[in-house]
């Protein structure tokens, strides 16, 4: 089994889009309007397996904007991550340390969703 995409509520399609796409540089996948009234769009981090979605007019976009929490984007330099994501205008909260050599800084998209840059430093290679 691959967990290969996670539903994401969102207000504005097109704000979501270019916040996901231009601000944190995830690549659009899909932007398809099948039916009248169905918007589909799923973006992928650079890096991953797993994309997230947004749209609507599906069943599984209909969530209440904002209510996803804490999604991770492990990432090998949390430090670089975070100075990129700052000069793409995204307001990621400070580095904090959570124990166990984990570190993590936390921003939300535009509707609330929150994300969190992860940290684990054993984490390299193969086993990223």
């Amino acid at each position: 089994m691959k967990l290969e995409l996670v539903p994401i509520p969102v207000t504005d399609v097109d704000r979501a889009k270019a916040f996901y796409a231009d601000q944190l540089g995830f690549h659009v996948d899909v932007d398809v309007r099948p039916a009248d009234g169905v918007r589909v769009v799923q973006l992928t981090p650079p890096g991953s397996a797993c994309s997230i979605g947004i749209g609507t007019g599906v069943p599984a976009y209909e969530g209440t904007p904002g209510s996803v929490r804490g999604l991770h984007l492990v990432v090998t330099d949390i430090e670089a991550a975070r100075a990129e994501l700052i000069g793409r205008g995204v307001d990621v909260g400070e580095i904090q340390d959570v124990g166990g050599g984990v570190t993590y800084a936390g921003f939300e998209d535009p509707d609330g969703n929150s994300l969190t840059l992860q940290l684990m430093p054993w984490r390299t290679g193969d086993a990223f």
